[in-house]
Protein backbone atom coordinates (compact mmCIF):
# COMPACT_ATOMS: atom_id res chain seq x y z
CA UNK A 1 0.00 0.00 0.00
CA UNK A 2 3.16 2.20 0.97
CA UNK A 3 4.24 1.98 -2.71
CA UNK A 4 0.96 2.67 -4.52
CA UNK A 5 0.50 5.75 -2.33
CA UNK A 6 4.23 7.30 -2.94
CA UNK A 7 3.78 6.16 -6.57
CA UNK A 8 0.44 8.02 -6.77
CA UNK A 9 1.79 10.88 -4.80
CA UNK A 10 4.80 11.39 -7.27
CA UNK A 11 3.09 11.03 -10.45
CA UNK A 12 0.45 14.04 -9.04
CA UNK A 13 3.35 15.91 -8.64
CA UNK A 14 4.77 15.84 -11.47
CA UNK A 15 1.30 16.29 -13.41
CA UNK A 16 1.36 19.59 -11.47
CA UNK A 17 5.43 20.35 -11.97
CA UNK A 18 4.56 20.81 -15.68
CA UNK A 19 2.13 23.11 -15.14
CA UNK A 20 3.80 25.22 -13.31
CA UNK A 21 5.80 27.79 -14.48
CA UNK A 22 9.85 27.35 -14.30
CA UNK A 23 10.32 30.32 -12.18
CA UNK A 24 7.96 29.12 -9.57
CA UNK A 25 9.50 25.91 -9.44
CA UNK A 26 13.07 27.46 -8.95
CA UNK A 27 11.65 29.06 -6.26
CA UNK A 28 9.67 26.37 -5.10
CA UNK A 29 12.71 23.95 -4.47
CA UNK A 30 14.66 26.82 -3.34
CA UNK A 31 12.79 27.63 -0.20
CA UNK A 32 12.33 24.04 0.29
CA UNK A 33 16.23 23.72 0.34
CA UNK A 34 16.48 26.84 2.80
CA UNK A 35 13.90 24.77 5.20
CA UNK A 36 15.11 21.68 5.46
CA UNK A 37 18.65 23.65 5.87
CA UNK A 38 17.06 25.17 8.63
CA UNK A 39 15.11 22.93 10.35
CA UNK A 40 16.84 19.25 9.07
CA UNK A 41 19.06 19.71 11.93
CA UNK A 42 20.63 16.00 11.02
CA UNK A 43 21.76 16.47 7.94
CA UNK A 44 22.91 20.27 7.93
CA UNK A 45 25.35 19.28 10.96
CA UNK A 46 26.87 16.43 8.74
CA UNK A 47 27.37 19.13 5.48
CA UNK A 48 28.96 20.92 8.34
CA UNK A 49 31.13 18.49 9.85
CA UNK A 50 32.74 17.24 6.27
CA UNK A 51 32.73 20.69 5.40
CA UNK A 52 35.02 22.02 8.49
CA UNK A 53 37.03 18.78 7.96
CA UNK A 54 37.73 19.38 4.33
CA UNK A 55 38.54 23.33 4.45
CA UNK A 56 39.86 23.65 8.08
CA UNK A 57 41.14 26.78 7.03
CA UNK A 58 37.91 28.61 6.64
CA UNK A 59 35.99 30.07 10.03
CA UNK A 60 32.83 28.73 11.28
CA UNK A 61 30.81 31.41 9.43
CA UNK A 62 32.40 30.77 6.61
CA UNK A 63 31.38 27.10 6.85
CA UNK A 64 27.73 27.86 7.47
CA UNK A 65 27.62 30.74 4.08
CA UNK A 66 28.98 27.70 2.88
CA UNK A 67 26.69 24.52 3.85
CA UNK A 68 23.77 27.15 2.78
CA UNK A 69 24.93 27.58 -1.57
CA UNK A 70 25.35 23.72 -1.13
CA UNK A 71 21.66 23.36 -0.33
CA UNK A 72 20.68 26.21 -2.68
CA UNK A 73 22.82 24.41 -5.46
CA UNK A 74 21.05 21.19 -4.74
CA UNK A 75 18.30 22.69 -4.92
CA UNK A 76 18.70 24.04 -8.74
CA UNK A 77 20.14 20.72 -9.68
CA UNK A 78 16.73 19.12 -8.61
CA UNK A 79 14.52 21.49 -10.11
CA UNK A 80 16.31 21.52 -13.76
CA UNK A 81 16.44 17.22 -13.14
CA UNK A 82 12.49 17.50 -12.98
CA UNK A 83 12.35 20.04 -16.03
CA UNK A 84 14.58 17.70 -17.82
CA UNK A 85 11.69 14.71 -16.57
CA UNK A 86 8.89 16.88 -17.46
CA UNK A 87 10.49 17.74 -21.09
CA UNK A 88 11.12 21.58 -20.97
CA UNK A 89 14.89 22.07 -20.12
CA UNK A 90 16.88 22.10 -23.56
CA UNK A 91 19.85 20.04 -22.46
CA UNK A 92 21.91 21.05 -25.40
CA UNK A 93 20.88 25.15 -25.35
CA UNK A 94 22.35 24.04 -21.70
CA UNK A 95 25.48 23.40 -22.05
CA UNK A 96 27.45 26.60 -22.89
CA UNK A 97 30.76 24.65 -24.38
CA UNK A 98 28.88 21.86 -26.64
CA UNK A 99 30.94 22.00 -29.58
CA UNK A 100 33.87 21.34 -27.51
CA UNK A 101 32.33 18.47 -25.48
CA UNK A 102 31.65 17.12 -28.52
CA UNK A 103 35.02 17.47 -30.27
CA UNK A 104 36.11 15.86 -26.84
CA UNK A 105 33.57 12.83 -27.25
CA UNK A 106 34.50 12.38 -30.90
CA UNK A 107 38.88 11.78 -30.19
CA UNK A 108 38.02 9.72 -27.41
CA UNK A 109 35.90 7.36 -29.61
CA UNK A 110 38.33 7.49 -32.13
CA UNK A 111 41.49 6.81 -30.05
CA UNK A 112 39.62 4.30 -27.55
CA UNK A 113 37.11 2.30 -29.35
CA UNK A 114 37.90 -0.48 -27.02
CA UNK A 115 35.28 0.87 -24.37
CA UNK A 116 35.58 3.61 -21.80
CA UNK A 117 34.99 3.95 -17.80
CA UNK A 118 33.15 6.97 -17.53
CA UNK A 119 34.23 8.55 -13.95
CA UNK A 120 32.36 10.85 -12.24
CA UNK A 121 30.64 12.07 -9.15
CA UNK A 122 27.47 13.53 -7.10
CA UNK A 123 28.49 16.88 -8.32
CA UNK A 124 26.74 19.77 -10.33
CA UNK A 125 24.27 17.82 -12.52
CA UNK A 126 24.83 13.84 -13.10
CA UNK A 127 21.60 13.16 -14.50
CA UNK A 128 22.07 15.97 -17.05
CA UNK A 129 25.58 14.81 -17.93
CA UNK A 130 24.18 11.03 -18.24
CA UNK A 131 21.74 12.42 -20.62
CA UNK A 132 23.92 14.50 -23.10
CA UNK A 133 26.44 11.95 -23.62
CA UNK A 134 23.52 9.46 -24.86
CA UNK A 135 22.00 12.19 -26.75
CA UNK A 136 25.06 12.35 -28.69
CA UNK A 137 25.83 9.04 -29.16
CA UNK A 138 28.14 8.06 -26.41
CA UNK A 139 25.64 5.53 -24.82
CA UNK A 140 26.55 3.76 -21.35
CA UNK A 141 25.32 1.27 -19.06
CA UNK A 142 24.90 3.52 -15.69
CA UNK A 143 25.27 1.78 -12.19
CA UNK A 144 22.88 2.90 -9.63
CA UNK A 145 21.67 2.12 -6.21
CA UNK A 146 17.92 0.34 -6.61
CA UNK A 147 15.23 2.42 -4.97
CA UNK A 148 13.39 1.94 -2.22
CA UNK A 149 9.71 2.24 -3.91
CA UNK A 150 9.42 -0.56 -6.83
CA UNK A 151 6.66 1.30 -8.67
CA UNK A 152 8.61 4.85 -8.67
CA UNK A 153 11.99 2.81 -10.07
CA UNK A 154 10.33 0.58 -12.88
CA UNK A 155 7.96 3.22 -13.79
CA UNK A 156 9.64 6.89 -13.31
CA UNK A 157 13.06 6.58 -12.64
CA UNK A 158 14.40 3.58 -15.15
CA UNK A 159 12.64 4.94 -17.93
CA UNK A 160 13.77 8.66 -17.04
CA UNK A 161 17.89 7.24 -17.40
CA UNK A 162 17.15 5.15 -20.44
CA UNK A 163 15.64 8.15 -22.57
CA UNK A 164 18.68 8.41 -24.87
CA UNK A 165 19.70 5.11 -24.97
CA UNK A 166 21.31 4.34 -21.62
CA UNK A 167 21.23 1.17 -19.95
CA UNK A 168 21.29 0.74 -16.27
CA UNK A 169 22.64 -2.06 -14.03
CA UNK A 170 22.10 -2.02 -9.94
CA UNK A 171 25.45 -2.27 -7.91
CA UNK A 172 24.58 -5.55 -6.15
CA UNK A 173 24.89 -7.23 -9.46
CA UNK A 174 27.11 -4.66 -11.86
CA UNK A 175 30.67 -6.76 -11.93
CA UNK A 176 29.41 -8.84 -14.83
CA UNK A 177 27.30 -6.74 -16.54
CA UNK A 178 29.81 -4.14 -16.84
CA UNK A 179 32.79 -6.58 -17.71
CA UNK A 180 30.39 -8.00 -20.66
CA UNK A 181 29.55 -4.72 -22.07
CA UNK A 182 33.35 -3.39 -21.52
CA UNK A 183 34.64 -6.31 -23.64
CA UNK A 184 32.27 -5.50 -26.21
CA UNK A 185 33.94 -2.00 -26.76
CA UNK A 186 30.94 -0.08 -25.24
CA UNK A 187 30.88 2.16 -22.46
CA UNK A 188 29.90 2.38 -18.75
CA UNK A 189 29.27 5.27 -16.01
CA UNK A 190 29.83 5.07 -12.28
CA UNK A 191 29.74 7.78 -9.65
CA UNK A 192 32.19 6.64 -7.09
CA UNK A 193 31.97 9.05 -4.87
CA UNK A 194 30.04 8.09 -2.20
CA UNK A 195 30.63 5.40 1.01
CA UNK A 196 31.15 1.82 -0.03
CA UNK A 197 30.95 -1.65 1.57
CA UNK A 198 33.60 -3.28 3.13
CA UNK A 199 33.35 -5.90 -0.47
CA UNK A 200 35.37 -4.58 -3.08
CA UNK A 201 36.26 -1.09 -1.26
CA UNK A 202 39.83 0.06 -0.12
CA UNK A 203 41.08 3.21 2.48
CA UNK A 204 41.86 5.82 0.54
CA UNK A 205 42.53 9.39 1.21
CA UNK A 206 39.74 11.84 0.22
CA UNK A 207 39.85 15.28 1.59
CA UNK A 208 43.28 14.19 3.43
CA UNK A 209 41.04 11.54 5.63
CA UNK A 210 40.87 8.30 4.65
CA UNK A 211 37.61 7.24 3.32
CA UNK A 212 36.07 3.43 1.93
CA UNK A 213 36.19 3.96 -1.42
CA UNK A 214 35.01 1.29 -4.29
CA UNK A 215 37.61 -0.65 -6.03
CA UNK A 216 35.48 -1.62 -9.22
CA UNK A 217 36.63 0.87 -11.55
CA UNK A 218 40.53 -0.44 -10.36
CA UNK A 219 39.57 -3.60 -10.60
CA UNK A 220 38.03 -3.54 -14.21
CA UNK A 221 41.34 -1.45 -15.31
CA UNK A 222 43.42 -3.87 -14.01
CA UNK A 223 41.82 -6.96 -16.10
CA UNK A 224 40.89 -5.31 -18.67
CA UNK A 225 42.27 -3.18 -21.63
CA UNK A 226 40.22 -0.42 -20.88
CA UNK A 227 40.49 3.53 -19.99
CA UNK A 228 38.93 5.31 -17.42
CA UNK A 229 38.32 9.08 -17.71
CA UNK A 230 36.72 11.74 -15.57
CA UNK A 231 33.62 13.55 -16.67
CA UNK A 232 31.96 16.34 -14.69
CA UNK A 233 28.82 19.25 -15.84
CA UNK A 234 29.75 22.26 -13.82
CA UNK A 235 26.79 24.33 -13.16
CA UNK A 236 28.19 27.66 -14.08
CA UNK A 237 24.68 29.50 -13.51
CA UNK A 238 21.16 29.09 -13.72
CA UNK A 239 20.23 26.50 -16.68
CA UNK A 240 23.90 26.43 -17.85
CA UNK A 241 26.78 24.13 -17.27
CA UNK A 242 29.97 23.16 -18.75
CA UNK A 243 31.17 19.97 -19.70
CA UNK A 244 34.29 19.17 -18.93
CA UNK A 245 35.87 15.53 -19.99
CA UNK A 246 39.57 14.38 -18.68
CA UNK A 247 42.33 12.68 -20.14
CA UNK A 248 42.42 9.03 -19.59
CA UNK A 249 43.95 7.93 -16.35
CA UNK A 250 47.24 6.41 -16.46
CA UNK A 251 47.70 4.05 -13.92
CA UNK A 252 50.47 4.86 -11.51
CA UNK A 253 53.65 3.89 -12.21
CA UNK A 254 51.77 2.06 -15.46
CA UNK A 255 51.11 -0.60 -12.46
CA UNK A 256 47.19 -1.28 -13.17
CA UNK A 257 47.24 -4.41 -10.34
CA UNK A 258 47.87 -1.76 -7.53
CA UNK A 259 44.27 -1.54 -7.06
CA UNK A 260 44.35 0.92 -3.67
CA UNK A 261 47.23 3.22 -5.82
CA UNK A 262 45.05 3.66 -8.98
CA UNK A 263 41.51 4.19 -6.65
CA UNK A 264 43.75 6.71 -4.54
CA UNK A 265 44.30 8.28 -7.54
CA UNK A 266 40.53 8.44 -8.76
CA UNK A 267 39.54 10.23 -5.61
CA UNK A 268 42.37 12.64 -5.79
CA UNK A 269 40.56 13.73 -9.56
CA UNK A 270 37.74 13.85 -7.73
CA UNK A 271 38.82 16.10 -4.67
CA UNK A 272 40.41 18.44 -7.65
CA UNK A 273 37.08 19.01 -9.17
CA UNK A 274 35.54 19.44 -5.86
CA UNK A 275 37.80 21.97 -4.57
CA UNK A 276 37.48 24.13 -7.47
CA UNK A 277 33.59 24.21 -7.00
CA UNK A 278 32.82 22.80 -3.42
CA UNK A 279 29.30 24.27 -3.43
CA UNK A 280 28.03 22.05 -6.01
CA UNK A 281 29.34 18.83 -4.81
CA UNK A 282 26.56 16.29 -2.54
CA UNK A 283 28.41 17.34 1.21
CA UNK A 284 25.17 16.00 2.88
CA UNK A 285 26.35 12.43 2.60
CA UNK A 286 28.28 10.96 4.98
CA UNK A 287 31.02 10.42 3.17
CA UNK A 288 33.36 9.55 5.84
CA UNK A 289 31.27 7.92 8.22
CA UNK A 290 31.49 10.67 10.79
Amino acid sequence: MREYTEYAALKTFLFLAKLMPVSLLYLFFDALARFYYRFGKRRRELTRRNLAMAFPEKSESEIDALAKRVYLELSQTVTEILLMFTGRFDIDEAVVNKVEALHRLDWLKIRHPGGIVAMTAHFGNWELLAHFLAMHGFRMLVIGREGNNRLIEERITQPFRKKYGNDTAYKDNATMAMMKRLKRGENVGLLIDQKSGHLNSVKVPFFGKEAETTASVALLRAKLPVEVVPFFAVRVGRGKYRIEIGDPIPCPDEKCEDIEAITREYNRIMERVVRAHPEQWFWMHNRWRL
